[in-house]
């Protein structure tokens, strides 16, 4: 029998680093490496060893500061409009360049366009002027033995230009830390190799090691290694003489074949294994042969939070400069969040100005869900101790983009579409600077969002069954007192998406309710269940009836991935779904996908600049190409 680890701990995040840390002093890990020398021109970003003193003044001789003639003031003093004063070229003047010495003699420069020549070598001047005017003096800018730059100092672009300057072709910098990364898992496989079913793409590495090289660390990346103690012991062995820092991806939990801490502890020192942290909770912390080794988990959301809290720490310390904090931003909860007491949890969030506040919208909470690192705009910490946040409950926010990036985004909260995606990605063809952040919660949480006042549009299909008409009536029950402009994105076919060849033979609503057919189901309040309820009114069919009626998804992808996945037979969903996805489809209703605009937002800038790029005929022309899209009214006013 396989042998079965188990956490050692589960502590607190503040404990868990106090312990790893204060261990990691005790071995002098945490000192910078000695210095390297390097060309000033190729220093950029580096941290400085010692204190930088310039070797030479600069400028190093008296210097012209424009163009013009060099004269001795006194020859000048007394010249106005009704007294000019002429030189004499070589006895009174001599014609200077900016940088030029001054000649001897001389001790003032006067501006080119306040010279009138005369001919004959002979020049006019109206304006007298006083020794040292426009003349740069030695050491006006640095001075010999003046401090450029001090100890630990991240060298700018214009320290580099300094340095120069200051007589210095060469600067001592801390040494780059060397972290080596171990990817483990017998399932892992190379990006572009052809997958078959169990078969990882080993991407996390890629992930590891962009974020070593942000934190000023150099990072080398081993062949991956399969599931065998012996194998990661030995690669552990081998690369602890190349490295100053061990990160073994995956592994570091409790299973069978998660040998990470039993080979920290077997070669060196377990210090922490479990943190009471979500996601991230099985991380290992240690030290073989006085250098830090991280065992960060397999799942790509995990390992980023473990990162950020350990490895980035750990990686500016040892090149003995603080990590830079994080801005952090107040805001207000879109939807409530609960969370297990005892543990800290990082939720990522999409944020939003709308009005005068901040909205945070919670994204997917999976630690396996790559999306949700590359949607984040920030992270709201949970404390242990608190159950969570209320909506309308103020948060503060670490941000992971830059402020104004949040100031220029439009927040569109309801029903998923396709076409939602696609117009992000066209508006940044016309207007860089601005965001689109979609979150997914159906249609009347759409119009809930509108009504509490946490987006500034939403994306809305519901169908009247009483007048056949879409959303109209349902703004006017839920916000009587919102002026609210209703904008056509598409129209669009809904149907039943099956596996290619419809296995099942399923020709309709109808064949739902047989017993062979499972079904994954959008979640409440979404216009494609209102739809489907409707439908199994008119057919008399009760939701009971519908194996895995209660099994729900928050997107047309997500429900068309569940049924190419085989998770289920059939479900409801859009025509551009079941295509990208290989999926059959059945037609069962066309609806009408509106965006619902307060008017109060209608005229913003941001706004009005989305409103034109879904009128372009290029947009038009892309939602066409998807396939079950009509655009004869996209972007018109209902």
């Amino acid at each position: 029998m396989k042998k079965r680890d188990v956490y050692l701990d589960n502590m607190p995040l503040d404990e868990a680093k106090k312990l790893f840390f204060e261990a990691l002093k005790d071995t002098g890990a945490l000192k910078p490496k000695k210095p390297e020398i390097l060309d000033v021109r190729k220093a950029l970003g580096r941290i400085t060893a010692e204190p930088v003193f310039a070797k030479i003044s600069s400028p190093h001789y008296l210097a012209a500061a424009m163009d013009g003639i060099a004269v001795a003031a006194k020859d000048t003093f007394g010249a106005d409009e009704k007294n000019p004063v002429i030189l004499k070229e070589g006895v009174h003047f001599k014609y200077v360049d900016t940088g030029d010495p001054i000649p001897e003699g001389f001790d003032a420069v006067i501006m080119i366009e306040e010279v009138h020549p005369l001919g004959n070598g002979e020049v006019e001047i109206i304006k007298a002027c006083s020794p040292w005017d426009n003349i740069r003096g030695i050491g006006e800018d640095i001075v010999a033995t003046e401090l450029i730059v001090p100890e630990n100092h991240r060298l700018r672009p214009q320290d580099l230009g300094a340095l120069l300057a200051g007589g210095h072709v060469q600067v001592a910098v801390r040494k780059k830390p060397v972290v080596s990364i171990i990817p483990t898992g017998t399932e892992l496989v190379a990006p572009g190799t052809e997958l078959k079913p169990g078969d990882i793409i080993e991407y996390n590495s890629a992930m590891l090691a962009g974020f070593i090289e942000e934190w000023g660390a150099e990072a080398q990346v081993t062949d991956k290694v399969a599931d065998d103690y012996e194998r990661i012991k030995e690669k552990v062995k081998e690369f602890l003489e190349k490295s100053d820092v061990i990160i073994i991806n995956a592994g570091s939990s409790a299973g069978s074949e998660d040998f990470t801490s039993r080979c920290i502890s077997e070669l060196g020192r377990l210090i922490v294994h479990g943190v009471a942290i979500r996601p991230g909770k099985p991380v290992a912390l240690g030290i073989i042969g006085e250098k830090p080794v991280l065992g960060i988990p397999g799942y790509p959301v995990s390992a980023a939070l473990t990162m950020e809290l350990f490895a980035k720490p750990l990686l500016y310390i040892m090149q003995g400069v603080p990590a830079p904090e994080a801005e952090k931003i107040d805001a207000v909860m879109t939807r409530r969040v609960v969370s297990p007491i005892g543990t800290e949890e990082f939720l990522r969030v999409k944020l939003g100005r709308i009005g005068e506040r901040v909205c945070a919208s919670p994204l997917s909470r999976g630690a396996g869900v790559t999306m949700s690192l590359v949607r984040a705009d920030g992270i709201v910490r949970i404390p242990a101790l608190k159950e969570g946040f209320e909506a309308g409950e103020r948060v503060e926010v670490e941000l992971l983009k830059r402020r104004h990036e949040i100031e220029n985004t439009v927040v569109i909260i309801g029903s998923h579409d396709i076409t939602i995606d696609l117009l992000a990605t066209e508006v940044k063809k016309y207007y860089q600077e601005l965001n689109i952040s979609s979150a997914h919660v159906g249609s009347m949480g759409g119009i809930m969002a509108l009504k509490r006042g946490e987006c500034h549009m939403a994306g809305i299909h519901l169908l009247d069954p009483e007048t056949g008409e879409y959303n109209v009536s349902y703004i006017k029950r839920y916000l009587p007192d919102k002026s609210i402009v209703l904008v056509n994105l598409v129209r669009r076919q809904q149907g039943i998406m099956v596996q290619k060849g419809n296995p099942k033979g399923i020709q309709g609503i109808q064949d739902l309710r047989r017993p062979d057919v499972l079904f994954i189901n959008r979640q409440k309040g979404a216009g494609t269940r209102l739809l489907l309820d409707l439908k199994l009114k008119e057919l008399g069919i009760s939701p009971g009836e519908i194996r895995g009626y209660e099994r729900e998804e928050y997107t047309h992808m997500a429900v068309a991935a569940a049924v190419a996945g085989g998770r289920a037979d059939a479900c409801l969903g859009i025509l551009a779904a079941a295509r990208a996805l290989g999926l059959d489809f059945i037609p069962v209703s066309p609806e009408e996908y509106d965006l619902a605009v307060p008017e109060e937002y209608f005229h913003m800038d941001s706004v009005q600049k989305i409103m034109h790029v879904i009128n372009t005929a290029e947009f038009k022309q892309k939602v066409e190409a998807l396939g079950g899209y009509d655009t004869r009214d996209t972007g018109k006013i209902k």
